[in-house]
């Protein structure tokens, strides 16, 4: 198996998720062509399966982007910002040129996209891992499962259910702000086992009941959900943006 592991615009923190399982990946055999984070070596050849961090955000990734997807049997991304968009797709939701010129004395020299894109606005994806940043366990089992030809097996539901199964008491009936209910399970419910509301960074579930979490939240006066939810991790994410879209 030939693999290439790639970044475009993020913070390199789900690569280091094939720093946990490197010796297992040894270990059967899997050799990493294409890996800047890890290697001084590097061939950009056919992959069997590449693995892709970081949103699209300039004019360069939307074209190498698309030579990888070419390169590649299978094409998984990892974290929040190849899924989602990530944090820098906050401004997806603003005005792009005042944003540039207040973070850039020369916004002029700047090659910039208006708006931070998922990986899946410009390429075909086989499979996604989700969260900030991604299960090394989860990382292992898509690797060995599209290397077994079978279909990954992760988490579908809310992280709820992983509160439920830890015994952990609901910290939003406790009265804190919490997305657990509309978000996937997949951290452990790392937060709310220590008494802190869930943030959402592994992305939100097929169908989440935003509405009725929406109210929740009003009526408690945690705010507005949907200011929280886009701006955050997986604030361009398709059931946000869908959603916000419709108003």
């Amino acid at each position: 198996m030939r693999i290439g592991v790639f970044k475009f615009a993020s913070c390199d923190g789900c690569q280091i998720a094939f720093f946990d399982i490197s010796d297992k990946l040894l270990d059967i055999g899997f050799q990493i062509d294409y890996f800047v984070e890890a290697q001084s070596e590097n061939r950009f050849d056919n992959f069997d399966i590449s693995f892709v961090e970081g949103s699209i955000s300039t004019p360069d990734q939307e074209d190498f982007i698309k030579k990888i997807r070419e390169k590649s049997k299978k094409l998984v991304t990892i974290g929040a910002c190849a899924d989602s968009g990530g944090i820098q797709s906050i401004r997806n939701f603003m005005d792009f040129g005042q944003i540039l010129s207040s973070v850039y004395p020369s916004p002029e020299y700047i090659k910039s996209l208006e708006k931070s894109k998922p990986v899946s606005d410009y390429v075909d994806v086989d499979f996604e891992i989700r969260g900030c940043p991604i299960n090394p366990q989860q990382l292992y089992e898509v690797v060995v499962s599209l290397y077994l030809g079978k279909t990954p097996s992760l988490p579908q539901y809310p992280l709820c259910l992983e509160c439920k199964r830890k015994g952990n008491p609901c910290v939003l009936v406790l009265g804190k702000p919490c997305l657990g209910s509309v978000i996937k399970a997949g951290c452990g419910a790392l937060c709310p086992s220590f008494n802190a509301g869930c943030y959402g960074c592994y992305g939100p579930v097929k169908k989440p009941n935003l509405n009725s979490l929406g109210e929740i939240f009003r009526e408690r006066g945690f705010g507005d959900l949907f200011e929280k939810i886009l701006t955050s991790f997986n604030a361009y994410n398709r059931v946000y943006r869908e959603r916000y879209e419709k108003g």
